[in-house]
């Protein structure tokens, strides 16, 4: 993926994350960085600050306790198309990690990730991920990433992906409740 994109002027950041000590410390290691913080832990938050005044730098995880972090990414891309949007979620995927991009994030970090690698991804002018992995991808994992994708496709509705994939709903939505096997 490469993003030649201009930077944003201004240093305005949204942080939004519901683990409360977690965005406490990445926020004041951002404003440390010349950030502008503000904060939301919910879906619901996340987008009245981004009504508010849409921010020129975002960091959004995933799983949130009232939906999915994507919701803001469509709402400030939809405010402020210019934004930079970095997506930081503990249950990364490659189905989310498309359809973030789609959205218009510009990285995909896996947590935990530290101040230095959110701000190097914020602030990056070009991404180029072409190198191989030196340890691939387990079955089990491989069998994960499908399930996940026809998830995302099926606009994360369990009894379709369940239906498309020949499995009873509630091993599905067991399955999407773990963590991805290494």
């Amino acid at each position: 993926m490469v993003n030649n994109a201009v930077l944003p002027l201004d240093k305005t950041l949204l942080l939004v994350d519901d683990d409360k000590p977690f965005l406490t410390r990445l926020g004041r290691a951002m404003e440390a960085r010349g950030f502008v913080v503000r904060m939301a832990d919910t879906v619901a938050e996340g987008i009245a600050e981004v009504g508010r005044s849409a921010p020129g730098y975002a960091v959004v995880d995933l799983r949130l306790a009232d939906g999915n972090g994507l919701d803001v990414i469509e709402a400030l891309h939809a405010a402020r198309p210019d934004a930079r949007v970095v997506v930081l979620t503990g249950y990364g995927n490659i189905a989310t990690a498309v359809t973030a991009v789609k959205l218009g994030a510009i990285d995909y970090l896996a947590k935990p990730a530290d101040a230095d690698a959110v701000y190097s991804a914020l602030m990056s002018e070009a991404v180029a991920r072409n190198a191989l992995p030196e340890n691939p991808m387990s079955a089990d994992r491989v069998r994960w990433e499908h399930i996940q994708r026809v998830f995302e496709l099926c606009n994360r509705n369990v009894s379709e992906t369940a239906r498309r994939l020949n499995m009873h709903r509630r091993t599905l939505q067991r399955i999407l409740a773990k963590r991805a096997p290494k």
